[in-house]
Formats: C-alpha cells, sequence, structure tokens
C-alpha cells in the first residue's frame, strides 16, 4: 500500500514541480545569460539540489513502482511475499539509483 501511495505522490511531484523546473530552465536558457545564470545559482543551492535530488529519486521511484505495476498486471506477484518483496525492492532500488546518479554528476562536475 505504501508503494502505490509513493507511485502516485511521485507521478504528482513530477508532474508539478518537474514540469515546473523544466519550464523554469528552458525559459531561463532561452532568455539569455543572466536568467540562465540565476537559474544555475539556484539550482546549484543547497536547496535546489535538495529539490533536484528529491525529484530523481520521485523520478526513479515512478519508475520501478511502474514496473511493478505492469508485473502485477499481468497476473503475477500477487502472492504476498513476492508481493512484500517487490514493493521493498522498488524503494531501495530508487534509493540506490538516485545515490548512484548524484554520485555520479557531483564527482563528473568537479
Amino acid at each position: 500500500m505504501v508503494v502505490s501511495i509513493l507511485h502516485r505522490a511521485s507521478g504528482v511531484a513530477l508532474s508539478f514541480a518537474g514540469l515546473g523546473i523544466l519550464a523554469w530552465w528552458l525559459f531561463a536558457l532561452s532568455a539569455g545569460p543572466e536568467p540562465y545564470a540565476t537559474f544555475t545559482r539556484l539550482a546549484g543551492s543547497p536547496f535546489g539540489l535538495f529539490v533536484l535530488i528529491g525529484l530523481t529519486w520521485s523520478f526513479f521511484q515512478h519508475l520501478l513502482s511502474g514496473i511493478r505495476h505492469l508485473v502485477m498486471d499481468t497476473g503475477a506477484a500477487f502472492e504476498l511475499g513476492i508481493n512484500k518483496t517487490f514493493a521493498i525492492l522498488t524503494i531501495v532500488g530508487s534509493v540506490l539509483l538516485t545515490a548512484a546518479v548524484w554520485f555520479y554528476i557531483l564527482k563528473v562536475a568537479k
């Protein structure tokens, strides 16, 4: 049940915050160097990184949970043990994938 709620919440976060940040980035990119510098300064701030990391986690959580739902739509993984394991793996997988992506980004960016 928690994974289903997280699936919906991550979809909402991606829809509103993700699209808002994407639109802001595209606007700043098209508006010139000063608005783009403002965007990159705010995105690189601790709060900006927190939001971007949260959106990355939302993406991976939504992706893995969607795969879980797709498998369940085929009629598989309804047994309680397998279902719980699959649900836990979506949470653990999303955290690990987010950590791997941001470890790579922060290492390559320096």
